[in-house]
This record gives structure tokens, C-alpha cells and sequence, in this order.
């Protein structure tokens, strides 16, 4: 990946307040994650200063350039990040699972239902859009509601551990499956359940036209992040460019934002651009 170009020191300085990379605002607890799960709205877990948006380990870290080291499992801050996933996926308060393109990521109630808009797969479309290992594994998981993995691959029939990974991927993207429990004893694995179990209100409220979603998830995002630069609020969120772009145009047909070049959005705020300076 080619190196991003630099952005105004002001752009860094609003960042770091929002996404945490301070020290004074660290994450150090499963509260304080929630909180900051909440104010920004959606975030990546395991990623770190290479990667665009805002990152569950850096706000642990609490500085704007967190690096993963090579060995994870050896390094104080990713394990405390990893621990802290674990808590949040039993305390249940704050979305967590794989979604676009595979990458593991919370979201905040108040922005469930745009993603789901967006990624959601709605029961009538599930023999459309679902492969039928993912079907099969719904299927048992809406009888019994909550399992262990090697259980559920079990009563799914599905004995290659490839096509069942690939099976939850899918059915974790479409938003119907997540973890709800993480166990070390006997050995580790996750406990899975009905997302809609978890968040029924946010995922069998109104539906909300996809148009309308992007705008808010744009919206979410630029005011955390005060300017985006080309392509980045689709590599954090996965909407395809073409549409994060329109997204974000719909902020500045509102006045919210401006866009002083292609590709580029500025949030307005009081009547000034974030970060303009002066």
C-alpha cells in the first residue's frame, strides 16, 4: 500500500482527540472502550497507524503512531486489546463481528441500523444471497440460539473447517451472526448466536433506503475525522468508493462540508472548515 499522503497538523490534532490517539484519553477499560465506541460511531479493532480510521488498539495505545509488532502474541498492548474485544463481545452492549471484506469490527447501537441497511441480509433474501453451508448453519443456530463452534459445525454437517470458516465469514458480513461469548477452558473457541437476538431493535426497526445510510455513515466518519482524502471512507467502512463518494457529496449539498478537491471533504463546523487554520 503506498504511503498516505500527509494531512494539516490540525486534521491530526482533531483526530487524535476523536480516535483517542492521546495519551490522556486512552482506552484502559471496558467502559471507557464502550464510550469511545459509541462517539465515534464504528471502528476497526486489531489495525494500527498503516491502516485508515479509527482502531481499538491505538486508542489502547494512546498515540497517533501505534504499530503492530510482528509478534503479537508477545506484545503487552495487543493483548490487552484482545482481552478487552473479549469483554466487550460478553457484555453485549456494542456490535462486534467480521464484516466488509472480512475485517473485524465494532459498531455503536446508534449506528446498527445504517450498517445494516447497507450489509443486512433481510430472511427473504437469504435463499438468494446465502450459500448453502451459510444456510445450514442459520438453520441450526435458529433452533438453538446460542453454540460453541465445534458444535455447531457438527449439527451443520459441514466437517471441512475451510467451508465452515468461510460459512460464518458470510454469515457474519450479511449480519446475521455473531460472537456472543469467547472461552479459554477447556480450549478457545467462540460461543456464535443470532445477531438479531442480541440487537432486535436496531436490526428489525424501519427500514432505511441504502442512500440514506451511506450518508449517515459518512456523515459519522467525516465528523470524527474533520477531512477525508480520496477513497479513505471506503477502505475504513468497505462501501465501494463510487458510493462513499456520493455519500459524502450529500454533506456538501446540506453545507455541512466542503469539498476544496476531488475526492476531498472538509467538515464545517461553527460556521469555519475544521482544521482551516487562522
Amino acid at each position: 500500500m503506498p504511503p498516505r499522503p500527509p494531512l494539516p497538523e490540525p486534521i491530526e490534532l482533531h483526530r487524535d482527540h476523536h480516535w483517542r490517539r492521546d495519551p490522556a484519553r486512552a482506552v484502559t477499560s471496558p467502559l471507557a472502550a464502550e464510550r469511545f465506541i459509541d462517539e465515534v460511531g464504528f471502528l476497526n479493532c486489531l489495525t494500527d497507524a498503516r491502516r485508515p480510521g479509527p482502531s481499538l488498539f491505538v486508542a489502547v495505545c494512546g498515540r497517533r503512531d501505534a504499530m503492530l509488532p510482528r509478534n503479537v502474541q508477545k506484545d503487552p498492548e495487543s493483548a490487552e486489546t484482545w482481552l478487552l474485544k473479549d469483554e466487550l463481545v460478553r457484555r453485549g452492549k456494542v456490535y462486534y463481528a467480521k464484516l466488509a471484506r472480512g475485517k473485524a469490527m465494532f459498531v455503536s447501537t446508534a449506528m446498527l441500523p445504517y450498517f445494516h441497511a447497507v450489509w443486512g441480509v433481510r430472511q427473504a433474501e437469504e435463499a438468494r444471497r446465502l450459500s448453502g453451508p451459510a444456510r445450514r448453519i442459520l438453520k441450526v443456530l435458529r433452533a438453538e440460539w446460542e453454540m460453541a463452534t465445534a458444535d455447531l459445525r457438527t449439527d451443520a454437517r459441514l466437517a471441512d473447517r475451510v467451508t465452515f470458516s468461510r460459512a460464518m465469514d458470510e454469515l457474519q458480513a450479511a449480519m446475521l451472526v455473531i460472537p456472543s461469548e469467547v472461552a479459554y477452558v477447556p480450549k478457545f473457541t467462540y460461543i456464535w448466536t443470532l445477531a438479531v437476538s442480541r440487537f432486535p431493535d436496531a436490526l428489525h426497526g424501519r427500514r432505511i433506503a441504502r442512500a440514506t445510510a451511506v450518508r449517515e455513515i459518512a456523515r459519522c466518519f467525516l465528523t470524527r475525522a474533520g477531512m477525508t482524502v480520496p477513497g479513505e471512507l471506503a477502505r475504513v467502512t468497505g462501501i465501494p468508493r463510487a458510493e462513499a463518494g456520493l455519500g459524502n457529496r450529500a454533506l456538501v449539498a446540506e453545507g455541512i462540508a466542503t469539498m476544496p478537491a476531488r475526492g476531498v471533504y472538509v467538515m464545517v463546523t461553527e460556521g469555519a472548515e475544521v482544521g482551516a487554520g487562522g
